[in-house]
């Protein structure tokens, strides 16, 4: 299997945003080509010009680039078998279409949009399948003239063999036989000259020497027509896996209500792509020594075709907010705060780009409230402690306040008369101290007043980091402030 040089290919329609199937069959594409140094070529599949959007192939792409799933070959990037974009392609599937019609191996059907409906309906109500009964096969030279001229367009039918055995061999599945009963003559260019999917990616993916096709089960209905255009225009087959499709947790089509966001969906919700390509990789896939943690290196190194899963994968969530939390927290902080710097912008606490000194600033806030984060999207909340002087005390610290007002008290003469001019560790340590031997209290009674008159909430980030991170002044201009708001109560 492995002799010839890998080359695999995730090619998507550009008629919708990247969603969680697309996206592990890109990445197990990628695994696959990067295991054994093969090559992983993008190719954009937009025949559908009517429902084809330059933004959903804007999108897709920078989805795949922000996963780390980096083509060999693709849009963009160029390659020995550009271009890659279908739509730029019409050429050769029409060359290969008029092969099959010189070969006998295809026919031009006449038939309307109506008389098709009509013959469906036919069948169905008989309890037949409804294929194409093979209407235009025989027409003789007079009537194909004859349709001309009532202005007829035709499109192109494969001439199936009834008495031909189908049969697809999947690496995942094993032998797939298909009675060619069941499928009938199948249009392969449109009457407005514009080739089927099944034409368009059986020549491309020749041309383009792909050796596996690793796609979902819900495209294999149509390998077995594929498989009979290989061997009409004397192409070798790829090796087909056809990967089982991904269920809600109620074992339904993966849907909204189970969480099918689109990929750019999880970014604006603050999912790692690091994490997303982990859970992504465990979808169907195991490496059969119980670890559920791996890096993208990692992942390549373990990844076998052999250890892919038959039967469907089953999307938890909370399994994909566990992955993202574990590497929120150990992520080397300056590896994350790019990913975070966005969100705080977008709700307005980062006004603009920050420099050296407040870039070390935020590292040490982000680093403060990590522990407690699941996405990025909840950090705004988590911090926001820092960044606002003018809070109001909420009921319940107000109260713990007023009852502790003697303490916040205390806590600004000692900040007040503290020879340092600056707060850190040791610093925050011997003030608790000093206040603690100068109120006789401990534990709650000390620290949530403290809390209180420095944040406005009972919540929040450990009292130390507030401490070390809103600094003397900061601490000072909190702790006035929430005096002044008790004493005008």
């Amino acid at each position: 299997m492995m002799e010839k040089k890998i080359r695999v290919r995730f090619a998507p329609s550009p008629t919708g945003y990247l969603h969680l199937g697309n996206a592990r069959t890109a990445l197990f594409n990628w695994l696959f080509a990067r295991k054994y140094r093969g090559r992983f070529i993008l190719r954009i599949e937009d025949t559908d010009q009517e429902r084809a959007n330059p933004a959903f192939e804007k999108s897709l792409i920078e989805d795949l680039r922000w996963l780390g799933l980096h083509w060999d070959e693709g849009p963009q990037l160029g390659g020995d078998f550009a271009p890659y974009r279908q739509s730029q392609r019409r050429h050769y599937y029409l060359e290969a279409a008029r092969k099959l019609l010189d070969e006998g191996k295809a026919y031009f059907c006449y038939c309307s949009g109506e008389e098709l409906q009509a013959q469906r309906q036919r069948l169905l109500f008989a309890g037949r399948p409804p294929r194409y009964p093979g209407s235009c096969r025989r027409l003789s030279e007079r009537q194909k003239r004859s349709y001309e001229k009532e202005g007829r367009k035709p499109s192109i039918r494969f001439k199936v063999q009834a008495r031909q055995t189908i049969v697809v061999e999947d690496l995942l599945r094993g032998p797939v036989e298909v009675s060619p009963r069941d499928l009938g003559d199948f249009i392969i260019v449109r009457s407005n000259q514009v080739a089927a999917y099944n034409l368009a990616v059986v020549v491309d993916d020749a041309l383009m020497k792909i050796t596996h096709v690793i796609r979902g089960e819900d495209h294999l209905p149509n390998t077995p027509r594929q498989q009979l255009l290989y061997q009409a225009l004397g192409y070798e087959p790829p090796h087909f896996v056809h990967l089982p499709m991904i269920l809600g947790e109620d074992r339904s089509m993966l849907s909204k209500r189970h969480g099918a966001r689109s990929l750019s969906r999880f970014r604006r919700e603050g999912y790692l792509p690091q994490a997303l390509v982990n859970y992504l990789a465990l979808l169907g896939w195991s490496s059969g020594d119980g670890r559920e943690i791996f890096s993208p290196e990692e992942l390549v190194e373990a990844f076998s075709l052999s250890r892919l899963a038959k039967s469907a994968a089953v999307f938890d969530p909370r399994k994909l907010n566990w992955l993202n939390a574990h590497y929120l927290r150990e992520m080397e902080i300056a590896r994350l705060t790019p990913h975070c710097l966005p969100f705080l912008q977008e709700a307005g606490l980062l006004p603009e780009p920050p420099c050296a000194e407040r870039l070390h600033w935020l590292q040490k806030v982000i680093d403060s409230v990590r522990p407690n984060l699941t996405r990025l999207a909840d950090l705004p909340g988590c911090v926001q402690v820092y960044f606002r002087d003018d809070f109001s005390l909420c009921p319940r610290a107000r109260r713990i306040a007023k009852e502790g007002k003697e303490v916040i008290e205390e806590l600004a003469v000692k900040l007040e008369n503290a020879p340092f001019d600056s707060l850190g560790e040791m610093e925050y340590e011997e003030l608790m101290q000093q206040l603690k031997q100068a109120t006789g209290l401990r534990g709650k009674r000390l620290f949530m007043p403290v809390r209180a008159a420095l944040s406005g909430s009972l919540q929040g980030p450990e009292l130390r980091h507030l401490f070390v991170l809103l600094g003397k002044e900061g601490c000072l201009r909190r702790i006035r402030n929430t005096l002044k708001a008790l004493l005008a109560e």
